[in-house]
């Protein structure tokens, strides 16, 4: 049966809680029972709590006090099961009255359930940095990191770890590895950046044609995907991870950009026209196309738009952008990748593929295959 989980009521932010978690309940036990410990701790990884987006709702799974606590390889070995079983017996049952025991839902996922038993089945992970590092994005951040190694990572699985809080970094790794992190190297990030452009250069006259020819559902469908790369291509230009699907909106709404762009965007969707619809994505390509040589990073581009050909289809030409971009970048290594493939996110859309790292050697078998082809 499925457990309870508690009242929202003693709702707080999970990244808040699990802070108050390690402060007042685990690191007072570490001071008294392994004082010559050095260690980090910290909340990042999977988890809306981590993003900071969670609600109320979400104490429903996978929410409560967690942490990951870091140690090194000689003393992980050492005490990581007796420092596990020590915790799960002498850990508070509650911490702002929330439970720190974990059940199980049903389903298998987790659920905070009070419990008087012991051990506690509590939510501190006791791990290595280059073992969690290596699990969870398959790459070692404390090693050289190459080009593809930075585009085979979906955005949304570095979001989560740039989005995490770091309560106590003893061994001194952890926040240069946060810091390693926080963005793309400039010329990855260029290289994105031009592959974004033309994500939209491939789309953009097929809004109009669609609805000319009276296929409105399509013309619909075509618009809603320029606005999904419009606003993608605003998250690359303020240097900002895009999160998965159900995110990606309230992130983007923390964008500079959205202030402006949220309404026009809005407007592609109520447009009943083609000609209405694409009156707002040419406002939304003139603001992005100022904020593009706003970044100067390229001489200056054109902003206003112009007929696709001789037909009534107003595009930005987005590849003048991309080509632009590309043209920019000096990195020989970045150089080396495909031109047209650009980050796994841009070229995969399958959460079964994106949220699994199991699966990223695989991508970057596939880029590499894929690279190769372009290149013949």
């Amino acid at each position: 049966m499925s457990p309870e989980y508690p009242s929202t009521k003693h709702f707080m932010k999970g990244l808040d809680l699990s802070q108050i978690f390690y402060e007042e309940a685990v690191k007072p036990l570490l001071e008294s029972d392994f004082p010559a410990l050095t260690y980090s701790v910290g909340h990042l990884g999977a988890g809306s709590d981590v993003l900071g987006f969670d609600t109320e709702q979400s104490m429903d799974h996978d929410w409560g006090p967690k942490l990951l606590i870091f140690l090194g390889e000689k003393d992980h070995e050492k005490y990581h099961e007796s420092l596990d079983t020590f915790l799960g017996h002498n850990l508070p049952t509650e911490i702002r009255s929330l439970p720190v025991n974990f059940g199980y839902h049903d389903d298998g996922t987790i659920v905070m359930q009070l419990s008087g038993e012991r051990p506690l089945n509590h939510g501190v992970k006791i791990v290595t940095i280059s073992d969690y590092f290596e699990r969870y994005l398959t790459v070692n951040p404390l090693e050289k990191m190459n080009p593809i190694d930075w585009v085979v990572l979906p955005e949304q699985r570095l979001r989560s770890i740039t989005s995490g809080r770091i309560f106590h970094d003893g061994l001194g790794k952890l926040q240069p590895i946060m810091e390693k992190l926080s963005y793309y190297p400039n010329d990855v990030w260029l290289y994105l950046l031009s592959t974004q452009w033309r994500r939209i250069a491939q789309d953009e006259a097929f809004m109009g044609r669609c609805g000319q020819v009276g296929d409105e559902l399509g013309s619909r469908v075509v618009g809603s995907r320029l606005v999904y790369d419009i606003m993608k291509l605003c998250f690359l230009m303020e240097k900002q991870y895009a999160p998965y699907i159900k995110w990606f909106g309230t992130a983007f709404s923390m964008l500079k950009s959205a202030g402006t762009l949220t309404t026009i965007l809005k407007r592609v969707f109520e447009a009943t026209s083609w000609e209405n619809r694409q009156e707002h994505l040419v406002r939304a390509y003139e603001i992005v196309a100022g904020m593009h040589n706003d970044l100067d990073i390229t001489e200056p581009m054109r902003t206003n738009v112009l007929n696709f050909h001789n037909r009534p289809f107003r595009v930005i030409g987005a590849d003048d952008f991309a080509e632009a971009i590309y043209a920019s970048i000096q990195d020989e290594e970045v150089l080396s990748l495909s031109k047209f493939l650009g980050g796994v996110d841009q070229f995969v859309n399958s959460t079964d593929v994106l949220s699994k790292p199991e699966r990223y050697p695989k991508l970057r078998s596939m880029f590499d295959s894929l690279s190769l082809e372009y290149r013949m």
